[in-house]
């Protein structure tokens, strides 16, 4: 039996080794392979209702999909996929999680017992997602059409003034790991509603933060994820710029944007899941493993939904006849 501190400085090296090659968007798939003694400690699971899969180490189990909550998870062959250059470790433990996700549930009324039973809860996965995390510089050029606008009375008119300015704009904006989720099985809209991670906490990756967790196998392309991440940056930059313009109502006349690719890194990121199905559909639930943040589909229990609106109602009615009691006498 090895402690953490001995597993974590068998493999510093090896990773020291790689992160110090770097790697771009069309390598990132070429380096920090898993070794034949790595693979052999490393167990693959199957979900055969939605296809994910799914690594960890040969000591966690495996029992049910964090994705879609199917309770048979089967042994899959490990193939060795792309191992991570960073890992962000969790730092909220389960018993954490739980009494967090007890809380929200429980300003819930309408939502199903089956969603708020505390053997349900007690379901809640921790799983490393992975992410493809990316560097680049958005070059912009912008042009607009700003005006501003006074007005003053004199005896016998009231005037409005409207002046027009051509307003132009250049500048770079920097970018350094700007993440999106690599799982075709995770909605992006869930991971980025987790957002943000602290970097400040990303450690090279070791197999030592492994244990008693589920990783998610990346199966979208870094170069596949770079599109959204263009979009982002693009959005984040024309933001950035246009901040430096104040005092006008403005008209965009050119909005230039030419994204410069950097880097490239592959890290797994600390996320809570829990899937439900209620009524044929299945429900995800997020919470972010580092800060807590969380975030989900919830269902309705129709039959409560009708108990509190009959409830209000009826509440309503005597406030109401009670009034018109009151005013009558």
């Amino acid at each position: 039996m090895y402690t953490t501190k001995e597993i974590a400085e068998y493999y510093r090296d090896k990773n020291e080794a790689a992160l110090a090659a770097g790697t771009d968007q069309t390598e990132a798939a070429q380096v920090l392979q898993w070794t034949e003694e790595e693979a052999a400690h490393m167990r693959a699971y199957s979900c055969p209702s939605c296809g994910a899969q799914l690594i960890a180490d040969e000591n966690t189990a495996a029992t049910s999909c964090p994705y879609c909550g199917n309770p048979t998870v089967v042994p899959a062959q490990f193939d060795g996929a792309l191992k991570p250059d960073y890992i962000i470790p969790f730092r909220l433990k389960k018993e954490e999680a739980v009494k967090k996700l007890q809380n929200y549930y429980g300003g819930k009324p309408m939502l199903p017992k089956a969603f708020s039973s505390q053997n349900h809860i007690e379901e809640i996965k921790g799983v490393y997602v992975p992410f493809w995390l990316y560097d680049g510089v958005g070059a912009a050029d912008l042009q607009y059409h700003g005006t501003k606008s006074h007005s003053f009375s004199t005896a016998n008119e009231h005037v409005t003034v409207v002046e027009h300015y051509e307003i132009v704009r250049k500048g770079n904006v920097e970018f350094s790991k700007v993440p999106a989720d690599a799982s075709s099985k995770m909605p992006d809209e869930l991971m980025d509603s987790i957002e943000p991670y602290d970097y400040s906490q990303m450690v090279d990756f070791s197999m030592s933060y492994l244990p008693g967790y589920l990783a998610d196998k990346y199966d979208v392309s870094a170069e596949d994820d770079s599109k959204r991440v263009d979009v982002r940056m693009k959005n984040t930059t024309i933001n950035a710029i246009r901040q430096t313009i104040s005092g006008y109502s403005l008209s965009p006349v050119r909005e230039y944007i030419n994204i410069n690719p950097g880097k490239v890194h592959y890290a797994f990121l600390p996320v809570w899941m829990l899937a439900t199905k209620w009524n044929g559909q299945t429900y995800l639930f997020a919470m972010n493993g580092q800060t807590g943040k969380m975030v989900g589909d919830l269902p309705v229990d129709k039959g409560r939904f009708f108990m509190y609106f009959i409830a209000i109602a009826v509440i309503i009615a005597a406030i109401v006849l009670l009034i018109g009691f009151l005013t009558i006498h």
